[in-house]
């Protein structure tokens, strides 16, 4: 014992330097933000023992490095040269726009190595009252194959829609695959899961554990929402499956929300993407006609599919994003629910605005999650001082996930703008190039600022003392809200 106190002080000094010099480390090689790495190394340095605890415990990004862990690298297929609009597709007065395209391309082919496909159609669906009709209608349709994603499944009438359509068709014989997020499928008690294995529904839990030690797989969730039929019919978007959003029925709490029917050669990336998460969770790979049928034009729209999640090194939409932004000249239109985008697109957001691109910036007035509106509103203050107009749509929750650039190029899909969306989940984005769908949105855009409440300066500077302490406390955790 004496020779343990005697010596403990070297021991322990040992210890503190081997911690500190090793986490100090870590943080300058792994920390891709200086100020943040120079944060974490000040406070290694200068507060003893706990410095260097604190940042294993807190500061170590385990998500990114236990997802690739998990599943290994994504597959994609490369095009060497894209080209979304080809020359003299475009009159001679819209040469300009066809350049613009390439540019996006150009930067989008970086981003992610999947091809920009031609020849797609792409409805918008509004609200689950057309939305699930469409789908219910095609999985009745279906003869061979049913691929169905979606991060909330609920117990209630419009999950029943849906587990009915579905029995319908195992019936039938055709092949049924349903992956509901694990966290997801907790939302509505009772679950339906015991219903889906009563009817004989091919199911699986995406990450679903009860284990105490899997709660780090709640910032990994798997937030997509695709439905393929026959590999040929698509349907993608934001949108869950919950009676709150049959909004023409009068639910408790209604949703209004978007959802996309997508035709032609750019459903094989939707239905390559579902495989890649069935694979992963099940270990079963779907392959063969049934799931890849060849697939002919149905429109004029280039399109492609954004995968992206905590597995790959560069987000794909993330990046997609601010290469947007960069490349906008006219117009940056972003409607959003959850609005907190990270310090570069928040700069790049603001960079364009201050070039005098217009930029609308659309949120709900009433947020669900009342917690993340707090955390939003102390930044709103700077996008409104840098010239972007925002506006609160008032009414029912406005859940739809839209973004249009210059009339031309647009995105919708599953992700929101937060760092939950574009760091920590598993999301799919449709990315679209041509200027009848975006002006399609544009429309729809213009219809929600027409009934808006433009958020001015003096809203955001006028808020109580306490409200302003609330909102920048919350603001501190918006990375994981």
């Amino acid at each position: 014992m004496q020779f343990i106190i005697d010596i403990w002080p070297a021991l322990a000094a040992t210890i503190q330097f081997t911690a500190m010099a090793g986490t100090a480390a870590h943080a300058m090689l792994t920390k891709s933000d200086v100020r943040s790495a120079a944060g974490w190394v000040g406070f290694i340095l200068f507060v003893p023992f706990l410095g260097w605890l604190v940042y294993l415990l807190f500061g170590v990004n385990r998500i990114q490095r236990r997802a690739r862990e998990l599943r290994g690298v994504r597959r994609g297929k490369a095009l060497p040269a894209p080209v979304p609009v080809a020359r003299g597709s475009l009159p001679a007065e819209q040469e300009e726009q066809r350049k613009e395209l390439e540019s996006f391309a150009r930067f989008g082919q970086k981003v992610l190595a999947e091809s920009f496909e031609p020849g797609n159609m792409v409805d918008v669906l509004t609200n689950g009252d057309e939305a699930y009709p469409a789908m219910i209608e095609a999985i009745d349709r279906a003869a061979r194959s049913i691929a169905l994603s979606t991060y909330i499944f609920n117990n209630d009438k419009a999950g029943l829609l849906f587990v009915e359509a579905l029995t319908r068709a195992v019936g039938r014989g055709v092949r049924v695959r349903l992956l509901i997020d694990g966290v997801g499928s907790w939302y509505s008690q009772p679950s339906l899961i015991p219903l889906l294995r009563e009817r004989g529904i091919n199911y699986a839990r995406f990450l679903h554990s009860f284990m105490p030690w899997q709660m780090p797989y709640l910032n990994m969730r798997n937030h997509q929402k695709i439905l393929v039929v026959d590999g040929e019919h698509g349907f993608t978007g934001g949108m869950n499956i919950a009676v709150g959003n049959l909004v023409g029925q009068n639910p408790d709490k209604p949703i209004l929300d978007y959802h996309f029917k997508v035709e032609g050669p750019v459903v094989a990336q939707l239905m390559r993407t579902f495989a890649h998460e069935w694979e992963f969770t099940t270990g079963e790979i779907l392959s063969g006609p049934d799931w890849f049928p060849p697939l002919a034009h149905k429109g004029d729209l280039v399109a492609r599919a954004l995968p992206a999640g905590p597995d790959l090194g560069l987000n794909p939409i993330r990046w997609t994003l601010l290469g947007a932004l960069s490349e906008a000249r006219q117009s940056i239109r972003v409607v959003t629910p959850y609005f907190l985008p990270d310090t570069t697109l928040a700069t790049n957001l603001s960079l364009a605005a201050m070039r005098g691109v217009d930029v609308d910036i659309i949120l709900p007035e009433t947020n669900n999650l009342f917690f993340v509106d707090w955390a939003a509103t102390p930044s709103l203050l700077w996008f409104i001082e840098a010239g972007c107009r925002v506006w609160k749509t008032e009414g029912h929750f406005e859940h739809s996930k839209l973004m249009t650039v210059d009339g031309i190029w647009s995105t919708v899909g599953s992700a929101n703008w937060d760092g939950r969306s574009l760091r920590l989940n598993f999301e799919l984005n449709l990315e679209c190039y041509g200027s009848s769908f975006a002006q399609r949105l544009d429309r729809i855009i213009d219809a929600k600022i027409a009934t808006a409440r433009p958020v001015t300066l003096a809203d955001i500077a006028g808020r109580p003392f306490p409200e302003k302490l609330r909102d920048a406390a919350v603001r501190l955790a918006s990375p994981y809200l």
